[in-house]
């Protein structure tokens, strides 16, 4: 990436300076995260520019996007800053409790929502240093098949757009790392009136207006397919982009909507809702933290991912167990 003569005036701060921007996608915010000012950072931009001859980042209304050379340089970087991070924190051990890091995890509401408190919780205790991100992750569907329908979010990582990802993804290429943190099914969610409430038959299940998440606002999901093998069908009469304004719209309409049996746990109660088993045979899904293997040679970050299944097993402590 870099040629012998350029390495003599090369200062790594640069490299990180392109890892943030990528990022953020802002100079300002790119500037707080690495506390300088917008004036730095662009002067940075400007000796990265001249060293790596590309433009890298041009400016928007909103920001700034990368050029294509940026984008190709995003991972041989990525790589070079956590080798030197492993190199440095091998010299010097990971301290959670001196660590003033920032992560970014990437999740869909309805799985950060689970981990979120108890994770918190920890930090607090442990790590009151470290600050975290939330990044809403959801995939575009379209069509997708299952096995491709997140390959947006491992691009993300290796871009260094976050740091963790978790999401119910089933396999990923060996350069990541992969853990299941718990197994995941869906329940429906409706008014305590609702008709399919009170009754919950397959029947009455197909009459109901169904609300669906869907970050591209197509309606057809997984639960469709699932009919589709039956000969059955359903109306789908809107979707949202996240599970917490699900959740709030079905609480004041009379749409009902399969959702994550945790998250429906957590958060169901208070918006007045009840959960009944969903009347189809519904696989399973294993939501598992997911980061790149060379991200994975930060202790920082190594040690965050473990923290990850704690907060899943604490936070099932807490609500006595997931019931079935």
């Amino acid at each position: 990436m870099l040629n012998e003569i350029d390495l003599s005036r090369a200062d790594l701060n640069l490299l990180t300076l392109f890892e943030v921007v990528l990022r953020e996608r802002h100079v300002g915010r790119a500037a707080a995260q690495l506390n300088l000012s917008p004036s730095a950072v662009s002067h940075g931009l400007r000796r990265l520019r001249l060293l790596l001859n590309d433009p890298l980042f041009l400016r928007t209304p909103k920001g700034v996007v990368p050029t294509a050379r940026a984008a190709q340089l995003a991972e041989p970087i990525s790589d070079v800053l956590a080798r030197v991070r492993h190199v440095i924190s091998s010299a010097e051990a990971f301290d959670p409790a001196r660590s003033s890091r920032r992560f970014i995890i990437g999740a869909p509401d309805g799985i950060s929502s689970v981990i979120l408190y108890p994770l918190l919780s920890i930090l607090q205790s442990r790590a009151p240093g470290i600050d975290i991100g939330l990044r809403q992750l959801l995939p575009p569907q379209g069509g997708r098949s299952p096995d491709r329908a997140w390959e947006p979010v491992l691009s993300d990582l290796e871009a260094g757009a976050m740091d963790i990802a978790i999401a119910p993804i089933d396999s990923v290429p060996t350069r990541f790392v992969g853990r299941t943190i718990f197994e995941e099914d869906f329940v429906v969610v409706a008014r305590p009136r609702h008709p399919f409430a009170v009754r919950p038959t397959l029947d009455r299940f197909c009459k109901a207006r169904h609300l669906v998440v869907s970050l591209t606002g197509d309606a057809h999901g997984f639960v469709d397919s699932a009919l589709e093998g039956q000969g059955l069908a359903r109306r789908v009469a809107l979707t949202v982009p996240d599970f917490a304004m699900a959740l709030a719209t079905v609480a004041e309409t009379d749409l009902i909507a399969a959702m994550p049996r945790r998250f429906v746990a957590m958060q169901a109660r208070r918006f007045g809702l009840v959960s009944r088993e969903v009347p189809l045979r519904l696989r399973k899904y294993a939501i598992r933290a997911i980061a790149t293997r060379a991200a994975m040679m930060d202790a920082g970050l190594a040690w965050l991912f473990g923290v990850l299944q704690e907060a899943v097993d604490v936070g099932e402590k807490e609500r006595g167990g997931v019931k079935r």
